[in-house]
């Protein structure tokens, strides 16, 4: 009976534990699936569903360039009071086009998500928002940007 098992090699990596001979863990859902996508991406999805929407319309818009942003930037605590006013954090922003560069609108993601309960109502804050600014950015209001700027 000469039936010994040999001794296992140490590999150059940390050994990993096959569960019950299943193999390695894989993801949970493939790259394809709506689960394996991020809430940045899903939320980057939703911006660029509204900027398209309104492109449509305003097609001059091409020529602004759309970012969306964790958070907003604290440059000064002075400065931040004066630019934000009485709003405690600023949902969105713009950059004014100046020396060759594109104007932008910036839509931060944190301070949206936390006053959003759910994906519709994410979908509509984040439109409002974009509407917001790119309003601001054209010298126009809302409601002439989006006719159903406002309605539920």
């Amino acid at each position: 009976m000469d039936n010994r098992v040999p001794p296992r090699a140490a590999g150059p990596g940390p050994r990993r534990r096959d569960r019950h001979g299943r193999g390695m863990r894989g993801p949970i859902a493939p790259p394809q699936v709506p689960l394996a996508a991020s809430r940045a991406e899903v939320f980057d999805d939703l911006v660029q569903d509204s900027v398209e929407r309104l492109e449509r319309r305003w097609p001059q818009l091409a020529e602004v360039e759309f970012l969306v942003l964790e958070v907003p930037r604290l440059e000064g605590q002075q400065e931040s009071v004066a630019l934000w006013g009485d709003e405690a954090v600023p949902l969105g922003g713009i950059v004014p086009a100046r020396q060759g560069r594109r104007a932008r609108v910036v839509v931060y993601r944190r301070p949206v998500e936390i006053r959003s309960k759910g994906r519709d109502e994410r979908a509509a804050l984040v439109h409002e928002v974009v509407v917001e600014q790119v309003a601001e950015l054209l010298g126009l209001t809302p409601e002439t940007v989006d006719p159903r700027y406002g309605e539920d």
